[in-house]
């Protein structure tokens, strides 16, 4: 199987941003990475350097755009490989009311057509692939009915890869976070999409918390994409280059992540990053291990306080119990 898309970590807005990534590269190597959305506007008009930018460890990384003018959308497009993101990634599937506001995400579920000539205009500007993260539909459609006819025209207009949320969006009802969880998972019909299309790579999304229901669903699709498992408890990552690459040249361990971030929290420091800005994001390092909560507690008040430089990390990593990972550092 081709593996450019076979474990992917979702884009998620306030979560996904660079010092997250440079995080969880830290913890696999293979799997491919999400920037969160930026809208068009943003990165036509608002400072490139801070909101592109990224570390060369993070490839492959892919630029999630939020949009719906074909001409913006080409033109993000460009931008997006000029800066050397492997992928750009059109958002049909975010359900908040801000997005909506600016007619793109979910609600272009509704705008085929729109959404079609984006994808024609922004694969005619580069050679880097143009893939669609979107929902089996909205509100009154029927996703058995509007995914099919959703994937056929956007493959028409060029469209390879499609990462799709088992989900339906409810956008007059639901909170975004009721989004996530409400509308029940349809893995069947995804199923059925790729089955139906052998020629395109579908890759799921949707309720994925672990890296053993991850194979269980690539006998099914091509690829799967985890959200908030992989954010909230990141060490299910340390099994994907091993587990899902069949890659064991990156044994990692705790402890090498923990150095590895010390180093590049004091580069981002001496730019003038605040700590907390980069040590929110390694909060559930040692989710569910004794001294959990200690780590936690000090990465979240600690940070805050003047003075507080990148040994903060070594120190919170002493609270946490060392008999817990005596074999894997003796391993690394």
């Amino acid at each position: 199987m081709e593996q450019s898309h076979l474990f992917c970590i979702a884009p998620m807005m306030d979560w996904t941003d660079r010092h997250d990534r440079y995080f969880l590269r830290l913890i696999t190597k293979r799997a491919r990475l999400y920037t969160e959305m930026l809208t068009t506007q943003a990165i036509l008009f608002g400072d490139r350097k801070r909101l592109l930018e990224f570390d060369p460890s993070e490839h492959p990384l892919a630029l999630q755009i939020g949009g719906a003018d074909p001409l913006q959308m080409a033109e993000c497009a460009r931008i997006a490989e000029s800066w050397g993101y492997d992928e750009v990634n059109i958002n049909i599937g975010c359900p908040s009311d801000r997005v909506q506001a600016g007619r793109f995400g979910a609600c272009l579920m509704k705008e085929q057509d729109l959404v079609a000539k984006c994808i024609e205009m922004m694969k005619k500007a580069v050679s880097i692939p143009v893939t669609v993260k979107c929902r089996i539909g909205i509100d009154e459609q029927n996703p058995s009915e509007v995914l099919p006819e959703f994937i056929a025209l956007m493959a028409k207009a060029g469209c390879e890869i499609f990462i799709i949320h088992a989900r339906k969006a409810i956008l007059s009802g639901l909170s975004p976070v009721e989004n996530r969880n409400i509308p029940p998972l349809d893995y069947p019909l995804v199923y059925g999409v790729k089955i139906n299309n052998p020629n395109l790579k579908i890759i799921l999304n949707g309720g994925l918390k672990s890296i053993d229901e991850a194979h269980e669903q690539l006998l099914k699709v091509d690829g799967v994409m985890l959200g908030r498992a992989a954010y909230q408890t990141p060490w299910v990552l340390s099994k994907v280059d091993t587990e899902i690459f069949s890659d064991p040249t990156n044994p990692v361990s705790h402890l090498t992540v923990i150095e590895g971030m010390i180093e590049y929290i004091k580069r981002r420091l001496a730019e003038g990053v605040p700590l907390k800005s980069i040590t929110r994001h390694m909060m559930g390092l040692f989710h569910g291990e004794p001294g959990a909560r200690s780590w936690r507690r000090i990465l979240s008040e600690e940070a805050r306080l003047p003075g507080a430089d990148a040994e903060l990390v070594r120190k919170a990593f002493t609270c946490v119990d060392s008999n817990t990972f005596q074999d894997e550092q003796r391993v690394a």
